[in-house]
């Protein structure tokens, strides 16, 4: 088993409409042998829209992983204190999750535990999918891929012609990534 005896925090923020896509994935890392250990946002974790209600994430996330959701500031602090996760997967991360990281801000359980994951010196492999990658937030983005620890999942344009700005992660290479992630490597290519 490819992730056998590995600790992976695996965070989820408001990008709804990808929650269906990741899902399959936290179940395959289960599969390989990963303890997952699920973080959402409070907007993950709240908040119900068209792409689906809160609970039925919750629910599914909690019974493939078989542990509680890290959802407020008191259980995602002792990430770091404890070493909980080798390595935190945040996908998919937001342009808001994206900024707060590039200023490092700490006030959504997520943007905490990457924070607690850095103190050990562990890495962060980002699933970004914001509409304004390629605007507001490209400096972010810029900064983020400059530092120590951070990796990103191959992305591309959303959507070029009605979204010009928007970048989404591809979520077939989350493992591939992941692997390279726990090798301290940047998968190639970032861009698709």
């Amino acid at each position: 088993m490819k992730f056998e005896n590995k600790k992976i925090g695996f965070a989820l923020t408001g990008s709804f409409c990808t929650f269906e896509t990741v899902i399959p994935y936290i179940k395959k890392l289960v599969e390989e042998g990963a303890n997952v250990v699920p973080i959402m946002s409070f907007n993950a974790y709240t908040l119900n829209t068209r792409f689906g209600e809160a609970q039925y994430f919750i629910d599914q996330i909690e019974q493939i992983t078989s542990n509680k959701i890290i959802n407020t500031f008191v259980d995602a602090e002792p990430i770091g204190q404890k070493g909980l996760i080798d390595i935190l997967i945040i996908a998919p991360c937001t342009g808001n999750t994206l900024a707060k990281l590039a200023q490092s801000i700490s006030d959504t359980p997520v943007v905490l535990a990457a924070k607690a994951n850095l103190r050990n010196e562990k890495n962060i492999l980002i699933g970004l999918s914001t509409n304004d990658g390629l605007s507001g937030n490209a400096e972010n983005l810029g900064k983020l891929l400059n530092r120590k620890n951070y990796y990103f999942i191959p992305f591309r344009q959303d959507n070029p012609i009605t979204k010009p700005r928007s970048l989404v992660f591809d979520a077939t290479y989350l493992i591939s990534a992941l692997e390279k992630a726990f090798e301290n490597e940047q998968i190639q290519p970032i861009l698709l």
